[in-house]
């Protein structure tokens, strides 16, 4: 019985090493007959072929499989090796085809991927379905080498894709406000709020205009949009607030009351009387007074906070490296409090240049040791980089800031906000800022070799641009002055 059992083990053995053999030989020839039909699957996959030249792709993928099953059943090594070739053969024509489908069919191709980064597979299913089909038309056409109809279908496919992606735009920026005007609508809010809901409508229809017009700059008609959302609830909230006093249930002297009461909350905050004997006007300019006054108090905070933290690292610094040295400590001593001089006296002539200009011609602000002079009453008309003559005055007292800093290097920067294309943008920024170098250069007699002009378009904000007041800030010039601390 033992004996029995030790020969059932010694045949089990030899069947596992008689198929680990035939594993490694068929490992090997695998290796040598698909080495060349790997490469050229490869090849065309890296063209993206199963897209571009679906039947030479599947022509090839066909023989690559029939000669692994031929291999795999331990066929004809001929048949195998004929089978691969083969496959190399179709892998090839197939790379080729992609290839020149790609560039012949270009147009499509940027169309639909435009149409699929704005989600119009999933936010226009029908119309993407349509250029789908349509782009696979041309496709075939191409690889049949019908050039003249496969042209004629990547138009129809162009087209049905640039649909798609206005539709798909339009979902995504306007559905929300269509949604909240039908509600309105059903709401019959036109009959107590017409204004407001007339507003929502029109900004809705600039919006849908915008993007008929240039898709591709998104800024303006989302913030159409948002505004349009914004003067639609406005309008459900108001229509509400009517129907209560056109049905006495609501007093217009209860609403006015109503009305005043987070006034006189945010009073409360400011420590200021909320006086409103004659209506909110007198109450409304102290809170604005207050917290413009706490906005500079903060502002100046910070810049006194990030300057002593600056001072005091360069001076932790320097006191390192001269208590490691013994020679020249005297010489370099004396060269560090030279420049803790020259900081001081940059602060103290940044505190006579911010006494130059009010609050509505300029805010005057440190980053480091240059000082930013953000000339907010300097205005040009839109798309216009003329200096007007209404500015001449603000721009005497930028040049009396300038002098406070003689030998100063000047930097003229130009900023937009998000409305209109980038380059555009871009160019504006760049001319703008050369305008008001070209006046330092005329009227101020500020040597060229002390001024750069530079132009960031919409790339630097500093308020949001989904508000007007934002965007105002946004389009702005600064001029950036780099006081010289050596010692005079």
């Amino acid at each position: 019985m033992v004996a029995k059992s030790g020969l059932v083990r010694l045949v089990i053995l030899g069947v596992a090493l008689l198929a680990a053999g035939n594993g490694y030989a068929q490992d090997e020839l695998r290796k040598t007959f698909f080495k060349d039909a790997d490469a050229a699957k490869a090849a065309a996959e890296s063209v993206n072929a199963k897209l571009y030249a679906p039947k030479s792709w599947e022509n090839g993928m066909k023989e690559y499989r029939s000669a692994e099953d031929l291999l795999q059943r331990g066929r004809n090594i001929d048949y195998v090796r004929s089978n691969a070739a083969d496959a190399v053969r179709h892998f090839g024509t197939a790379a080729e085809a992609a290839r020149l489908a790609r560039t012949a069919l270009a147009q499509a191709i940027k169309s639909r991927q435009d149409g699929a980064n704005a989600q119009a597979p999933k936010l226009a299913p029908e119309l993407w379905s349509e250029a789908q089909q349509e782009f696979i038309r041309a496709i075939r056409l191409m690889e049949r080498g019908d050039l003249k109809n496969a042209k004629r279908r990547e138009n129809e496919a162009i087209n049905l894709y640039r649909e798609a992606e206005l539709v798909a735009i339009k979902a995504q920026y306007l559905s929300e406000t269509r949604r909240l005007l039908a509600d309105a609508d059903r709401a019959r809010v036109g009959k107590y709020a017409p204004i407001t809901l007339g507003k929502a409508k029109r900004l809705l229809a600039d919006a849908d205009r915008e993007l008929n017009e240039n898709r591709y700059d998104t800024d303006l008609p989302r913030n159409l949009a948002i505004q349009a959302n914004y003067e639609a609830k406005h309008a459900l909230y108001l229509s509400e607030i009517v129907r209560q006093v056109r049905d006495k249930d609501l007093t217009a002297e209860q609403l006015v009351l109503a009305w005043e009461q987070p006034m006189r909350a945010v009073a409360g905050v400011a420590d200021v009387v909320p006086n409103m004997q004659e209506g909110p006007d007198r109450l409304l300019a102290e809170l604005i007074a207050y917290f413009e006054q706490q906005a500079n108090e903060l502002q100046a905070l910070q810049q006194e906070k990030a300057e002593n933290e600056v001072r005091l690292a360069d001076m932790e610094e320097e006191m390192r490296a001269l208590d490691e040295r013994l020679g020249g400590a005297t010489a370099e001593r004396a060269a560090l409090v030279q420049r803790l001089e020259a900081q001081a006296r940059v602060k103290q002539q940044f505190i006579q240049v911010e006494k130059i200009f009010s609050s509505y011609e300029a805010r005057v602000f440190r980053e480091g040791n240059s000082i930013i002079l953000r000339l907010v009453g300097l205005n040009f008309d839109s798309g216009n980089a003329q200096i007007k003559p209404n500015n001449f005055d603000l721009l005497a007292k930028v040049e009396k800031a300038i002098d406070v800093f003689p030998r100063s290097e000047l930097t003229i920067e130009g900023h937009t906000d998000s409305h209109g294309g980038d380059d555009l943008n871009q160019k504006l920024s760049q001319e703008r800022a050369e305008s008001v170098q070209q006046y330092m250069i005329n009227a101020m007699r500020i040597p060229t070799y002390r001024l750069i002009a530079t132009g960031y378009g919409e790339t630097r904000p500093v308020s949001s641009n989904e508000t007007e007041a934002g965007r105002a800030r946004n389009r702005r010039i600064d001029i950036v002055i780099k006081p010289n601390l050596e010692p005079t």
